[in-house]
């Protein structure tokens, strides 16, 4: 296998808060405007996070998934984007999602989702604002072969 250049983590909020929270900022609140007090909603103390690192160490995206299966805040530092990084990061949850027989779901910008129906994702709900942004409720569909 070829070597992507980064390095998929699982972490937890308190091992890798900083790294965390600098990917998310620079993302959804600098990039997005995403009000601060909405970005930050207590809950992720509670979920598991992704962390990736490039080969330097530096931090440059991130994901976190409920324990009811719902992944969010997914974000890949605009220079990183368009690499695989994404791809990487949503692969190792379904498969946490598998792992912990958890129902993969999202809330998908509507921008991203085709980036969402590639991983087998299909949409769930009509159109709906967050944070000013419009987004879908998608899920994972196993396809008929067993396989996600």
């Amino acid at each position: 296998m070829i070597n992507p250049g980064y390095t998929v983590s699982r972490v937890k909020w308190h091992e890798a808060e900083p790294a965390l929270r600098y990917i998310r900022k620079s993302v959804f609140i600098d990039e997005q405007s995403v009000p601060e007090e909405l970005e930050w909603d207590n809950l992720d103390d509670a979920c598991m996070h992704i962390l990736v690192k490039n080969s330097r160490g530096v931090p440059i995206a991130t994901a976190r998934i409920k324990a009811d299966g719902h992944i969010g805040r997914m974000a890949v530092l605009k220079p990183y984007r368009h690499q695989g990084v994404g791809s990487a990061i949503l692969d190792n949850l379904i498969d946490y999602c598998k792992q912990h027989k958890l129902k993969a779901h999202l809330d998908a910008q509507t921008n991203a989702i085709a980036f969402y129906q590639q991983k087998g994702f299909e949409c769930a709900s009509d159109e709906f604002m967050d944070a000013g942004i419009p987004h879908k409720s998608m899920i994972l569909e196993e396809k008929r072969n067993g396989r996600y």
